[in-house]
């Protein structure tokens, strides 16, 4: 119960944490829901083409007459599986990394930060169009490449964080007694670091969604007739005139979702702070 009203305590001091964690919850009961909605995203209407909104579709229609609403909804489902899913991979990876350095120290961390140093040299966008190209465009592509080059700030965090810990009482106590490494690792280390862990998470995925929006909007992320958020913003270039509601839309809630998850993170940490 204390800690339910921590949690009420900071959404009372924040009211615009309530706003993020509400369209998070609609957009992801939309995202999951959307097979049920009686609308096919890939249907045209060659008589309702580039359609403003209306009562019969009230985000309007495309260059083809498709539904937006549906096709922007769908968009929606692509975007978030990108972001957690590379989110996964780039925590995942960053995580162990961060704490075997950490904790290990000596060449090891040497090797490892000087890798890390490496990949970060390297403009981080162009090292991850240059493998969209080179690999074949699609949804798995994206998530690979994404998960797989976006884990350096990550490491470096959790890094600082087990360095810290490990010099703790209980830490060296558990070494000196002879547990082993993997083990004071998974008991002692890894709980200490999962808060932080969880913020940096709510962060990654909202760059991995801004990561895939403009790779899908180079024309090298998400393919037709599949749609993202980015993608559709692609298509919104030929008709900004006649139909700007088509960029308008997909753009919204671009930013809205990027703010929501950052947001999530700021509460996160807030609530961290107050429970410590």
């Amino acid at each position: 119960m204390k800690a339910i009203e921590k949690r009420m305590r900071v959404l009372k001091k924040h009211p615009s944490y309530w706003i993020s964690i509400i369209f998070l919850l609609l957009l992801l009961l939309l995202a999951l829901f959307a097979p049920l909605i009686p609308i096919d995203p890939n249907h045209t209407d060659v008589s309702n083409m580039s359609s403003s909104p209306n009562a019969r579709h009230i985000f309007g229609t495309d260059e083809i007459g498709r539904d937006y609403f549906i096709r922007v909804i769908y968009g929606g489902r692509i975007s978030l599986i990108v972001g957690v899913l590379a989110m996964l991979a780039s925590t995942t990876i960053g995580t162990i990394i961060g704490l075997v350095s950490g904790y290990f120290g000596g060449w090891i961390d040497s090797l490892f930060m000087r890798f890390v140093d490496i990949l970060s040299s390297i403009p981080w966008l162009v090292l991850v169009i240059v493998l969209s190209v080179l690999l074949k465009p699609g949804l798995v592509t994206i998530i690979f490449v994404i998960g797989c080059f976006s884990w350096m700030s990550i490491a470096r965090l959790i890094r600082a964080e087990t360095l810290s810990i490990k010099q703790r009482d209980y830490v060296v106590y558990a070494q000196f007694i002879g547990e082993k490494n993997g083990k004071i690792i998974r008991r002692h280390i890894f709980p200490a670091v999962l808060s932080t862990l969880i913020v940096a998470a709510t962060g990654s995925i909202s760059g991995a969604i801004m990561t895939e929006s403009a790779l899908s909007f180079l024309g090298i992320g998400i393919q037709p007739p599949v749609a993202s958020w980015g993608s559709l913003l692609q298509n919104a270039q030929s008709s900004l005139q006649q139909s700007p509601h088509m960029a308008i839309l997909p753009g919204l809630f671009i930013i809205m979702t990027v703010y929501s998850f950052n947001n999530l993170g700021n509460f996160l940490r807030d609530v961290t702070m107050v429970e410590e």
